[in-house]
């Protein structure tokens, strides 16, 4: 992969930072600038992890290595004192022998595995932990646009408990626009990680957060376009009814 076709962390770095003024200029008080705040700490937060992540752990991977030198060793030496007299065991004795000698090689290997993965397994529970908040994050974000209903402008009578309405119609677009923006945002941070690191449980994890995060942009579109498609707080399609009622 060409270094032009990565994700530069520093632009989107950049980017939620705009985007955390731009709402802070229309929404000062809002919750959704808290989250992008959040959201703008995770994203410094991932450029020191992909940092970590695409580094080789130099202490860890010696550490590992000279264990396994030390246990290839002890088993050669071992070996050494052994002596076997075929005329001595029976068949039974050695079947029992082989038996244990083939158990002994799977708990090696297995020890060897474990060992090897350690460093990837360590980068992947980072990893891991950090999309499971950015996934967190995209649910908070889901739950601000909740009840930005566009209907609220209709001439439809209000009850108790319906959605006070705190903004204009043009702030409510705008509203609904930055919680679109705020939910790419977080899918970008995502894929960062599976830039940095080529693991199929990562990519998966971000490729569920990036249906997520599509989702959620298709829901405050639609939401949008309704409050394009109104005049006068109605529907066109409500006003075109009435028309031919």
């Amino acid at each position: 992969m060409s270094q032009k076709s990565l994700l530069d962390p520093n632009k989107i770095i950049e980017t939620i930072g705009m985007l955390e003024k731009r709402i802070t200029d229309r929404f000062p008080n809002s919750g959704l600038r808290k989250v992008i705040i959040e959201l703008h700490a995770f994203s410094l937060e991932t450029q020191a992890n992909n940092i970590f992540i695409s580094k080789p752990n130099i202490l860890l991977r010696f550490s590992t290595y000279l264990l396994i030198l030390i246990g290839l060793v002890g088993i050669v030496f071992s070996f050494s004192f052994f002596r076997m007299d075929l005329k001595v065991f029976s068949l039974k004795e050695l079947l029992i022998l082989s038996e244990s000698i083939f158990n002994n090689l799977i708990l090696i290997g297995g020890a060897l595995f474990f060992l090897i993965t350690m460093e990837a397994r360590i980068k992947r529970k980072r990893a891991l932990r950090a999309l499971h908040g950015l996934r967190v994050i995209c649910h908070v974000i889901d739950m601000h646009q909740l009840n930005k209903d566009p209907y609220i402008f209709s001439n439809n009578e209000a009850t108790a408990h319906s959605p006070k309405r705190e903004y204009t119609k043009f702030e409510l677009q705008r509203y609904l626009d930055y919680c679109s923006e705020s939910s790419a945002l977080v899918a970008k941070v995502a894929a960062l990680y599976a830039q940095s690191i080529q693991d199929e449980i990562i990519i998966s994890s971000v490729n569920e957060i990036e249906i997520l995060t599509t989702g959620l942009s298709r829901k405050v579109w639609q939401k949008i376009r309704v409050l394009q498609n109104m005049k006068d707080g109605i529907p066109k399609s409500s006003e075109a009814s009435k028309n031919q009622e």
